[in-house]
């Protein structure tokens, strides 16, 4: 599809995940290595630096999946070596799917007192777990990516511990000025244009910035 757009001289603008390509003129994303750093350094700290975390990633091909396991595996590897890894596993973002991870991940290892799930759907599907198997929240740190309501309650409730966000109408927007930026015949762009990202627990999520990225 992108050869056809590039076979009829049409400028391409590539947004959110990404494809691996060099049609698209830029890429108009977050860094997701970077976001899901900062996830792992929450958990980090939260955990003392002592724990076992589940990972739960929404798939392993995606330019998004690969980059957001990478950012908060190496992160956590790197500042925090008594911190085990368990996963990461792929839900496909599937809630009743990333919710049976979660279980299958909780059975085997009775010791787990973290989680980070990688997108809206994988986070949700820990959320489920945790609340069907009745367990103490008050012993795990849950940690996503993303929005969505169920994330919203569950923050503010203080079952999760926080969510890094995205700014997707920062994304989009951008994605306009670009493309009309090459509609109009500029040939040079910056290969990605990072849009930025911020992180929301109960005492950030009602601040402005972050009330201006969130959706439900």
């Amino acid at each position: 599809t992108l050869q056809k757009f590039a076979d009829a001289k049409c400028p391409v603008i590539a947004f959110d995940s990404g494809v691996d390509s060099t049609i698209p003129l830029t890429t108009v994303a977050t860094d997701n290595i970077a976001a899901a750093a900062l996830a792992a350094d929450k958990m980090g700290e939260k955990l003392g630096g002592k724990g076992k975390v589940g990972v739960i990633i929404h798939d392993q091909t995606s330019r998004t999946g690969i980059d957001r396991a990478k950012g908060f595996v190496d992160e956590m590897t790197k500042k925090y070596p008594d911190i085990k890894i368990v996963g990461p596993q792929y839900g496909g973002g599937d809630l009743a799917k990333s919710a049976d991870i979660a279980k299958a991940m909780l059975a085997a290892n009775a010791d787990i007192n973290g989680f980070f799930g990688g997108n809206e759907g994988s986070i949700g599907g820990v959320l489920n777990a945790v609340t069907e198997l009745h367990l103490d929240q008050t012993k795990l740190t849950i940690i996503g990516y993303d929005s969505g309501q169920k994330q919203i309650d569950a923050i503010n409730s203080g079952l999760e511990f926080g969510a890094v966000q995205q700014s997707p109408i920062g994304i989009g927007g951008k994605c306009v000025v670009e493309a009309m930026l090459a509609i109009k015949g500029q040939t040079t762009f910056d290969k990605v244009i990072d849009t930025g990202f911020l992180w929301a627990d109960k005492t950030t999520i009602n601040n402005a910035d972050v009330q201006a990225v969130l959706y439900k």
